[in-house]
């Protein structure tokens, strides 16, 4: 008897602990559906904007890292997510939004400063002061 609630009070803390562990890092990271309102994700020292922009929706948020690229620093809080191929990162998910040119030709066009970007995500550092943008593009 001694030993089955040992095992539960063990078990019992260990759940409790990833349910902890689980729910403190949500404000890191970017929901499924995307955030829609302003908002300043991540944790670090270096920081920078982007503006994510599809056909009907538009947000700004602030990103705080302590990554090298803005790549890395978007795919560390969830913004991002897509698949590496021989170009560097293809970003296919911005904040929840599916982009998928073989099914609907839209893709995710990187901006910096107002310019198309030259390099992809993953091989942009990051500037300070700079001005990025992802916009959901036929």
């Amino acid at each position: 008897m001694k030993k089955i609630a040992s095992l539960t009070l063990a078990l019992m803390l260990i759940l409790s602990l990833t349910f902890i562990v689980s729910c403190g890092n949500d404000y890191d990271t970017a929901p499924k559906e995307g955030i829609w309102e302003s908002a300043t994700i991540g944790n670090g020292e270096k920081s920078f904007t982007i503006e994510i922009v599809t056909s009907d929706k538009s947000v700004t948020h602030t990103i705080k890292t302590d990554k090298k690229t803005v790549g890395e620093a978007l795919l560390e809080v969830g913004l991002i997510e897509g698949e590496n191929g021989p170009y560097g990162l293809y970003v296919k998910r911005v904040n929840g939004v599916l982009a998928d040119y073989d099914t609907d030709k839209t893709y995710w066009a990187f901006y910096i400063n107002g310019e198309y970007a030259s390099t992809g995500v993953d091989m942009t550092d990051i500037e300070e002061n700079a001005a990025y943008k992802l916009s959901k593009e036929k």
